[in-house]
């Protein structure tokens, strides 16, 4: 049985070993740019926790676990480019190092990257595992246009909500999860029990990181606190006060958070007030707690050793307990 010291080791050194290179020399380097970047690399260390929950061989989930992590930094790539973003993990992002043009080709050659390594695993099970990382990624593009959508939105409900998170940021965490615990022999019941756990604990994340981007310490937290503020971005947060602020209150509420011209600490201090009248914090964390009591349920509903759960332990505490 693996730690997860031992787990994000050999994927670490997988992912060293991966040949990047190639002509033209503007394609291949910078996807070996964004894959050095270094990051959490939870998923892949999820493909090959779940494959350990059922097997001791957990190098023949490596090529899938590979194929999630490539396929998960190929979709930060284009979210760069829609975002105009600068910066990645402290780094200059590839559209502004080089071009989005060079960026957008890179990215869509990651894709095809992710699938070569995808089809190394047994050929009797690549159907499923195939069906999976399908479905979430197709997921991850609905969840990004709706979150697009949104941006215009002057208000967006609940449901919206959790339904885009699920779809831009569970839904890779459930596949993650499904595609190693297939890999490693686990029964129909088990691979639905452990995608509901990815799920819960994808949601419970997502959630806690809009939390934290206003209630958060920016020293730990490694972004600017009140960005979503700032940029209008509906949050869980923004529709928490929607619903329980009344009247006049709700309609100066969404238009104050809907102005981009107000200078950023003004908006901030003003729309935290608004939060504070509205509780918000009190039901974030009230949600969140519920999504990684679901998490918790499902893990413990495994038809394997209490042993061998640690480690996904381990990680659901990780995400959801951590800092930043």
């Amino acid at each position: 049985m693996y730690t997860l010291e031992s787990i994000n080791q050999k994927v670490d050194s997988a992912i060293k070993q991966l040949d990047l290179t190639g002509e033209p020399r503007n394609l291949y380097e910078p996807i070996a740019y964004i894959m050095s970047m270094g990051g959490k690399r939870i998923r892949p260390a999820l493909v090959l926790a779940a494959c350990n929950l059922y097997s001791e061989d957990i190098d023949r989930a490596l090529s899938a676990a590979l194929a999630v992590e490539i396929f998960h930094n190929f979709t930060l790539v284009h979210d760069d480019i829609m975002d105009n973003a600068d910066m990645r993990r402290g780094l200059v992002t590839i559209h502004k190092k080089w071009n989005p043009n060079i960026a957008i080709l890179s990215g869509d050659a990651m894709t095809v990257l992710a699938y070569k390594l995808l089809v190394q695993v047994d050929k009797s099970i690549l159907p499923e595992v195939i069906n999976i990382f399908n479905s979430f990624a197709m997921g991850i593009c609905e969840g990004q246009q709706m979150d697009m959508d949104f941006e215009s939105d002057i208000m967006v409900s609940r449901d919206e909500y959790l339904k885009m998170i699920e779809q831009k940021t569970s839904i890779l965490l459930k596949g993650a999860l499904q595609i190693g615990a297939v890999i490693g022999g686990a029964g129909r019941n088990d691979v639905e029990l452990i995608g509901e756990f990815g799920r819960s604990m994808g949601l419970a994340f997502q959630l806690q990181d809009d939390l934290l981007d206003c209630y958060g310490d920016s020293s730990t937290f490694g972004k600017r606190i009140g960005g979503d503020i700032v940029a209008a971005k509906k949050t869980m947060l923004t529709i928490i006060a929607a619903e329980k602020l009344n009247g006049t209150h709700r309609d100066d509420f969404i238009e104050l958070y809907n102005n981009k011209s107000l200078p950023d600490e003004l908006k901030i201090s003003k729309v935290m007030d608004y939060y504070s009248k509205a509780e918000v914090q009190q039901e974030m964390v009230s949600i969140i707690d519920t999504y990684f009591n679901n998490a918790t349920q499902a893990i413990n509903q495994l038809k394997v050793s209490e042993s061998r759960k640690n480690v996904l332990n381990q990680i659901l505490t990780k995400l959801i307990g951590r800092k930043n």
